[in-house]
């Protein structure tokens, strides 16, 4: 009877020191996770019907990749009449910290390119470009490299890779595709 006793007794201290140890660790995740943001990935919508070189007749969507910019809700006041200086209401604050680049904006000159792998979107402007999306097909996987005068959206499965590269080095932005 007092093995048994004891042999309780280490089960339900081992029993309490687990609770303990999980109940620990997901405090200390869910702190460090209560502050973050994750917004899903999403596609832009492309309709068949439409080439794909043509400029979306709806407004941009926000995706994954990219923020839209802080725009003011409302104009700005008339000065005042008298000379004194007043101070002008800031803008809204950016989510970013001041030493990120801030976002180019959108020339709407979004091209999209389907391959086997899967499909990417850039916005394409005079002398550079920017990934807008890029959405592996089912099965496949998917790897961006962002250079200054590059991107490059890999799809990959099974050994067959699919490469869709925009540069801008020394011409305008121009894509192209190879498969391996």
């Amino acid at each position: 009877m007092a093995r048994m006793r004891r042999g309780l007794v280490h089960a339900m201290a081992w029993s309490l020191a687990t609770g303990a140890a999980v109940t620990l660790s997901w405090w200390g995740v869910h702190t460090v996770m209560a502050g973050t943001a994750y917004d899903p990935p999403r596609a832009l919508p492309i309709t068949a019907d439409r080439p794909a070189t043509t400029p979306p007749a709806v407004s941009p969507q926000v995706s994954s990749t990219r923020r839209p910019e802080a725009s003011p809700t409302r104009s700005a006041p008339p000065p005042p009449a008298s000379s004194a200086p007043t101070r002008e209401p800031s803008a809204t604050p950016s989510r970013r910290p001041s030493s990120a680049p801030s976002t180019p904006v959108s020339t709407g000159d979004v091209k999209s390119y389907t391959v086997d792998g899967g499909r990417a979107a850039f916005d394409i402007g005079a002398s550079s470009a920017e990934l807008v999306s890029a959405t592996p097909a089912p099965g496949w996987q998917m790897q961006v490299w962002k250079q200054p005068t590059y991107i490059r959206v890999t799809f990959s499965r099974d050994g067959e890779e699919t490469d869709v590269f925009c540069t801008w080095h020394d011409h305008a932005p121009a894509v192209r595709i190879e498969e391996r």
